[in-house]
């Protein structure tokens, strides 16, 4: 996606008093492992030196004196150009990560990658103009095994093993960040809080092995009925919570009680065992201090449904 070393050098002088001769220099930069582009405010190639590491990079000489609009798709080719500007107005290192696709390069929409390609790029404005523009040194290196190895440490330390769901501590993130939206755009969010109905039995008199498959089938149907957009988590033992943003309590208590409906079905039809849910469901309101309140209240009508009788959902 980007380039390997170029054998045409900027037109301005790179020489000087360090110690080394004009053509010394140039094959030192054209050593370097990662692409090094030279690009003006306009957003041309000016210059391309290094991407020796030919595991990441190809050549990418015929990117001199293209323009970022001739190489790439507009909204990427803009967005670059915007970073070109930050880093010349504040003239100190500036730090982006972004990604490449095929489909974001012109021509390669079909030929490219198959998986975008990540990289990090430093720039850092240059203290004198290149043919009459300014310009800055931008150093791309690929990242995308780095990204990959950190999602995946990511994702392990958000996620419930037995289920695939988020944990606790992703959920409270989430909460906070639809809360935050509620707040400032008014944006309505329900939570839904629920356990299994008498799992301790399940587990005392069928075993665990037993209970994880009770827990693990709910799981599947809250994949297969819940949206796209619900968030769903594992608090831990049997008990869930499932975040719907931009619903209203009324909704999503239809909502649940399909859910309600539909697992006490599969579990039978799967398993050969009777097994019911209880919850309860809230949404943000204005009187709200934090995130935590709306679990507090889902919480108060899942206990709520276990006293009236289980199998059942509490709207509060």
């Amino acid at each position: 996606m980007t380039a390997s070393p170029v054998h045409q050098a900027p037109s301005t002088d790179i020489g000087g008093e360090t110690g080394f001769s004009r053509d010394q220099l140039y094959f030192i930069l054209s050593a370097l492992p990662d692409p090094c582009f030279v690009l003006t405010r306009s957003g041309r190639y000016a210059a391309l030196f290094g991407g020796k590491d030919t595991r990441f990079y190809h050549d990418g000489s015929h990117l001199v004196g293209k323009s970022l609009y001739d190489v790439l798709v507009f909204e990427k080719a803009h967005r670059f150009t915007r970073e070109i500007e930050k880093a010349l107005a504040s003239r100190a290192l500036h730090i982006i990560e972004y990604s490449l696709a095929g489909s974001d390069v012109k021509g390669l929409q079909n030929d490219g990658p198959d998986h975008p390609i990540w990289f990090e790029g430093r720039l850092q404005a240059l203290d004198f103009q290149v043919d009459g523009e300014d310009a800055i040194v931008w150093v791309a290196s690929n990242i995308t095994e780095k990204n990959a190895v950190e999602n995946q440490l990511r994702h392990q330390s958000e996620t419930d093993e037995l289920t695939g769901f988020f944990n606790r501590r992703k959920l409270m993130d989430v909460l906070a960040l639809k809360f935050e939206l509620f707040r400032e755009e008014h944006i309505p969010t329900s939570v839904f809080m629920f356990d299994i109905d008498h799992f301790k039995t399940v587990n005392d008199e069928l075993g665990h092995a037993m209970g994880d498959a009770v827990l693990k089938s709910i799981a599947g149907v809250c994949r297969q009925e819940l949206r796209k957009t619900d968030f769903l988590s594992r608090l831990g033992g049997d008990e869930f919570v499932v975040v719907m943003p931009a619903t209203r309590q009324e909704h999503g208590t239809v909502i649940a009680n399909r859910l309600r409906q539909r697992v006490a079905t599969e579990v039978r039809e799967t398993l050969g065992h009777h097994a019911t849910i209880s919850g309860g469901l809230s949404e943000f309101l204005a009187a709200d201090a934090s995130c935590e309140d709306i679990l507090k209240r889902a919480d108060d009508g899942l206990y709520r449904s276990k006293r009236a009788g289980r199998n059942q959902i509490s709207a509060v």
